[in-house]
């Protein structure tokens, strides 16, 4: 069997997960940010070798830390045994020192803004990573000779630039594991949010000891700051659900048009106004890729600039090519919300956005 065989694959990915205990979860942040970049970089050829861009993986990392992050009744979670750690604290540095200039500013804001605070924190991290957690992945076993299934990691092991420099400031997945790792997203994203939750309330006994559900806490959408999103998608596209047009009135939700349980898109561009019974139907289910290319129909242009109007993310391009990803790696038959209470299957799509 091939590297890039599903079950082979997949097989090796959870022994990565029961491969003893974990003292810290930078190789989950890792796996999480690498499938996530694999549903959006999905190329043409499925056997083709693809090009993972470090500074973007790093950005997917500090992602993930900064809502986790987030004070839980007052405390910060522990990610690590002994509660340090280099990625850790960095993350937690900047979002403190930049929090103090913004209200809980966004990710995507940080990024976006290019502060001299988030460049040093990137350089940081990055180095990081590449001595550390993708130097170490993929040894299923104690042994350093594991094989290597994802990709190359004999030049890793290093924090230095230029090295990184050298090796064109990439990692490259082997060929087509980019394509299975995209297959694979809908299992083994669920499979390893819950390691990471058991490891963060075993990090955090005592604190955790009534067992608050931690992972909304981890993984959640932050439901309140989408009422922001939400005010403006009702001032400038109207007061209706978005799928079904019916008048919204007291009670609105905001949807993530691609589910945040398949890729966690926050940007302007994946969300739109729907009602209760709409938004409670489609759930988790992909949606009909009809409703995706009607949500970028409201025009980059525009959505970038109302996005820029409240200091919000936009992310258009993001959705674009999760849509690509993961309509074209998901099996024939796959269940597909066309609306309320209104389920088809996928036949072979292939996702192109042209703009009107």
């Amino acid at each position: 069997m091939t590297r890039s065989d599903p079950l082979t694959l997949g097989q090796k990915l959870v022994a990565l997960l029961e491969g003893g205990r974990r003292s810290a979860t930078y190789k989950l942040a890792v796996l999480m940010a690498l499938l996530e970049l694999s549903v959006e970089s999905v190329p043409d050829d499925p056997d083709d070798a693809v090009d993972i861009d470090l500074d973007e993986l790093t950005a997917r990392v500090i992602e993930l830390y900064w809502r986790q992050m987030r004070p839980l009744d007052g405390h910060q979670l522990r990610q690590s045994n002994d509660g340090r750690g280099v990625i850790f604290t960095t993350v937690a540095g900047l979002r403190a020192e930049l929090t103090r200039t913004h209200r809980t500013p966004t990710v995507d804001l940080v990024v976006a803004e290019g502060s001299d605070a988030y460049v040093a924190a990137h350089t940081t991290v990055k180095r990081t990573l590449v001595r550390y957690p993708l130097k170490l992945l993929q040894n299923v076993t104690t042994l350093t000779d594991s094989e290597r299934f994802l990709y190359d990691d004999s030049w890793m092991g290093t924090d230095s630039m230029r090295v990184i420099a050298d090796h064109g400031n990439k990692l490259q997945l082997f060929p087509g594991v980019c394509t299975t790792l995209a297959r694979l997203a809908p299992l083994l994203k669920p499979a390893f949010q819950l390691a990471w939750v058991d490891d963060v309330r075993r990090m955090n006994k005592s604190l955790l000891a009534e067992g608050p559900d931690i992972a909304d806490h981890l993984f959640g959408a932050d439901r309140v700051s989408l009422l922001k999103a939400g005010d403006l998608l009702a001032r400038e596209f109207g007061p209706q659900c978005f799928y079904c047009s019916t008048r919204l009135t007291a009670t609105r939700h905001v949807d993530h048009v691609l589910p945040w349980s398949r890729v966690g898109i926050d940007g302007l561009a994946n969300l739109v106004l729907a009602c209760p019974s709409c938004n409670s139907n489609k759930s988790d289910l992909l949606p009909s890729p009809t409703h995706v290319d009607h949500a970028l129909g409201r025009g980059q242009s525009v959505l970038d600039a109302l996005a820029a109007d409240i200091n919000w993310p936009c992310q258009f391009d993001r959705v674009v090519s999760a849509a690509h990803g993961l309509y074209a790696t998901q099996p024939d038959s796959t269940p597909i919300w066309l609306g309320r209470k209104d389920i088809g299957v996928l036949g072979r799509v292939d996702f192109e956005w042209h703009a009107r």
